[in-house]
């Protein structure tokens, strides 16, 4: 999962709300800093709100993942997306079309979710614009097993760029793609690649009831055509 659907449903409380963007926060800004469950047991019930929520907010995200990405629909959906990648690259093999079918699956499924409900995407950020980056850190590093330095920077680079709103457009989509490309030193995609990302949105888009876990509620999602401007 990423981002908007780890805190959807729980749009009341910035510093939970900021966990569950931690571990994702991290993997970017700093990944030497892995947190685990077990260096959230203390926090949990700690007299310190902040810590207490942000540590929740963690726990909650590294539930969501264990369960979705141990899914069939997470399983299914990502080797299609592989698949089809791996298709219109040209590549019989590779690390690039795995990676973009993991990757893919967890970008468009938020983009499905903001554009059923955008109004929620603006409470995420109002929620995390009251957040203290600086406080996040502080007590990010009281629970991992080492320090970090640059995650404050990383959520306020986040706030700042509202980069979610970004999923919703193919070819801006595509301009992020290639900005975690770059990261992991994997090549840039073609600017034809943003001729396969409606395809894929749609794909998503029908079975987000079940990567979400709820396939009663597959009627329930608003089907947005989304094509590049």
């Amino acid at each position: 999962m990423n981002y908007f659907a780890h805190a959807i449903h729980f749009l009341d409380d910035p510093y939970f709300v900021a966990g569950t963007a931690v571990p994702d926060w991290l993997t970017v800004a700093d990944r030497r800093v892995r947190l685990r469950r077990r260096h959230l047991a203390q926090a949990m019930d700690a007299p310190d709100p902040l810590l207490n929520a942000v540590a929740r907010g963690i726990g909650q995200h590294l539930d969501d993942d264990a369960r979705f990405h141990e899914s069939r629909a997470f399983v299914e959906s990502s080797m299609a997306i592989s698949a089809a990648v791996r298709d219109f690259l040209q590549e019989p093999s590779g690390m690039q079309p795995a990676f973009l079918g993991h990757l893919l699956v967890e970008v468009l499924l938020d983009a499905t979710l903001i554009a059923a409900s955008p109004e929620r995407l603006d409470k995420y950020y109002q929620l995390l614009d009251q957040v203290d980056p600086v406080q996040v850190e502080a007590k990010v590093n009281i629970l991992a097993p080492e320090p970090t330095r640059r995650l404050a920077g990383m959520i306020a680079a986040f706030c700042r760029e509202r980069i979610l709103w970004d999923y919703l457009d193919n070819a801006t989509l595509l301009r992020r793609l290639n900005q975690v490309m770059r990261r992991i030193g994997l090549a840039e995609l073609p600017a034809e690649f943003v001729d396969l990302l409606p395809g894929l949105r749609g794909r998503v888009d029908r079975c987000a009831a079940a990567l979400l876990g709820r396939p009663d509620q597959a009627a329930g999602f608003k089907q947005v055509a989304l094509g590049s401007p």
